[in-house]
């Protein structure tokens, strides 16, 4: 049985642009853990993100922990930007770096948490040797670039062997893509995923917020409350 503590992290980048610090102020008023911000470059993904004036518009309006998931080529080159503007952890793709490990340990030296993203592709056996210096690890459910795409069942049999191989570490395991609520307890349960970024599978699919029930559904295994308090986390963990 999975004995850790949710973590839930609402991605950024669904958030109307023009109503962004309002909506930065109702999220931080629930029990969310971490906010979620992509930064794309249009290159290593077909999309573009966020931007760091962003990133610093949310640090601006929460105590919260902010991870930056840099989707970009040579992320050395924005580790400091983003550690300046307020993120706590950051995530590059190892693909995306011809020495990762270093940036790993760049991201350390400014003082924050260095996660690894990987994607559907990307070997477990190529990222092995840097597990024992990364704070979180970040599974994509789906490939990366696009939101809204439903979470890649083949996958499970990947998560299976990082549940096996991360009993020797210390590091975090999130869901990043395709967090519906059946996925979620899946992940959950069976393969000991703490955390799970929300988007527009559940969080956001029908404009709703962290208080709504059918996110209860998501991160409660259905022991939904009668009433709108945000206070969630004593009904999940």
């Amino acid at each position: 049985m999975n004995k850790r503590r949710k973590i839930l992290c609402p991605s950024i980048l669904n958030l109307p642009v023009d109503r962004l610090r309002e909506e930065i102020v109702e999220l931080n008023q629930s029990d969310v853990d971490i906010f979620h911000v992509d930064i794309m470059d249009g290159s290593f993904v077909p999309s573009f993100g966020m931007s760091l004036r962003e990133l610093e518009l949310i640090r601006e309006n929460t105590d919260k922990l902010i991870d930056c998931h840099l989707m970009a080529w040579n992320p050395h080159l924005h580790v400091e930007t983003a550690a300046r503007c307020g993120a706590d952890i950051i995530y590059i793709h190892p693909e995306s770096e011809n020495c990762p490990s270093e940036t790993l340990d760049l991201i350390h030296g400014f003082g924050r948490k260095a996660g690894l993203v990987l994607n559907p592709c990307t070997s477990l056996d190529s990222v092995k040797d840097m597990l024992p210096i990364v704070d979180y690890v970040m599974m994509m459910g789906v490939n990366p670039g696009y939101a809204g795409r439903s979470y890649l069942e083949y996958l499970d049999g990947k998560f299976a062997r990082m549940a096996e191989i991360r009993r020797q570490y210390d590091f975090k395991l999130i869901l990043d893509g395709g967090a519906t609520c059946r996925v979620i307890k899946k992940l959950y349960h069976q393969y000991g995923v703490e955390g799970f970024v929300l988007g527009r599978q559940e969080l956001f699919s029908k404009r709703v917020h962290i208080r709504n029930q059918s996110l209860y559904c998501a991160v409660s295994d259905g022991k939904m409350q009668r009433d709108s308090s945000v206070k969630i986390k004593e009904d999940i963990r």
